[in-house]
């Protein structure tokens, strides 16, 4: 008899325990569908600007800023120049590292027809004001909206993008090590060689 009881008790806690299999198997399902659901929900709720990555030889998308100085900015001010835009952030390392470079290249080559304009991700314009001043920046610099960092396709900082002189991307950088910067100042010179 109690052979028989611990035979009975083994299938009914085998049959719990498939029980258990099927039920964690159908909670990774429902958690795998919900994870599909939700990540269609938020890519189809996104412009289409903000799943396109910005590409050389593309146009580049619009821009419209106030520098810190309050002058208004748009591509059309540099229309005919070479054009070396910085998305940047004062608490970002490497971006404050990357400065003096792009303060080089602007001195080197500003008068060739090139021009830089940082644009900060910063969020109050007071505090980009105070992190630029002690810089010395022979460039502008504007706060950078989320509108503008989403034409641009912006992923991460620092974010170099070289415009040519008819307006088109030629290149795009992400971060800046010796050997971006090297190639940057050659793009440059061969653009404005154009």
């Amino acid at each position: 008899m109690w052979a028989l009881f611990q035979r009975r008790n083994w299938m009914l806690s085998s049959k719990r325990h498939s029980d258990l299999k099927i039920s964690a198997r159908h909670k990774c399902n429902v958690f795998a569908g919900a994870i599909l659901l939700i990540s269609a929900i938020v890519l189809f709720a996104l412009p289409p600007a903000a799943l396109a990555a910005l590409k050389k030889g593309q146009p580049a998308p619009p821009l419209k800023v106030t520098t810190t100085s309050g002058q208004p900015v748009t591509l059309g001010n540099y229309q005919g120049r070479v054009l070396l835009l910085d998305f940047f952030a004062s608490w970002c390392h490497p971006c404050v590292v990357s400065i003096p470079h792009l303060i080089d290249l602007n001195r080197k080559y500003g008068k060739q027809g090139l021009n830089v304009l940082g644009l900060s991700l910063d969020e109050e314009k007071e505090d980009l004001i105070d992190f630029i001043g002690p810089k010395k920046l022979n460039y502008p610099v504007a706060l950078a909206d989320e509108e503008l960092q989403t034409r641009y396709g912006l992923r991460s900082i620092p974010t170099l993008v070289l415009i040519d002189k008819k307006g088109v991307v030629a290149d795009i950088y992400m971060g800046l090590n010796d050997q971006t910067a090297k190639n940057i100042e050659t793009m440059i010179k061969s653009l404005l060689a154009e």
